[in-house]
């Protein structure tokens, strides 16, 4: 099973959790970046992001290669702003179609995920999605146990494959 890890992370919850997920998946990693990189903190940063999200924005990401012919498995990863995934993963997807896939999608949030998640599915409609979750601040949680939830997600899905992944059967 080849598998990619697509994702974008503003404060490094969904870069922890996809780089959590990387070793027992053996996956490769794709981090979305904005082109706009200023570091917003604080009520600026509430206020811009959710603009962002509510105003359905397709930010410029900087320049990526994603070339997902090759891989079985393409896990996506998003915080949620204001109910939905950031909108970089608007831009990707405006910019990268994939289908025939076995697909598994992530969000990371400080309250609830509103429908994340299931805006995440509706963008992959055409693939197959195997699983999804959520993790809740875990730049703020006991890194045990985000890597715990991380591994068991992991399995789960490497489960759904004939051949898993070494170490996880």
């Amino acid at each position: 099973m080849k598998t990619i890890i697509i994702y974008f992370s503003y404060d490094g919850n969904c870069d922890m959790v996809a780089k959590q997920l990387q070793a027992p998946l053996n996956a490769d990693l794709l981090r979305l970046y904005l082109e706009d990189d200023t570091c917003r903190k604080g009520f600026a940063k509430y206020l811009w992001g959710g603009g962002q999200a509510l105003g359905n924005k397709a930010p410029a990401l900087k320049p990526y290669a994603a070339d997902l012919a090759g891989y079985d498995l393409v896990v996506i990863g998003a915080p949620v702003w204001a109910g939905s995934p950031a909108p970089a993963l608007r831009s990707f997807f405006e910019n990268t179609a994939f289908s025939g896939k076995k697909a598994a999608l992530f969000c990371c949030h400080a309250g609830g995920k509103g429908k994340a998640l299931e805006k995440l599915r509706q963008r992959v409609a055409g693939n197959d999605v195997i699983g999804e979750t959520d993790f809740v601040n875990p730049a703020k949680q006991d890194p045990r146990g985000v890597r715990e939830k991380a591994e068991a997600w992991a399995r789960d899905l490497a489960s759904r494959f004939p051949a898993a992944p070494a170490g996880l059967s």
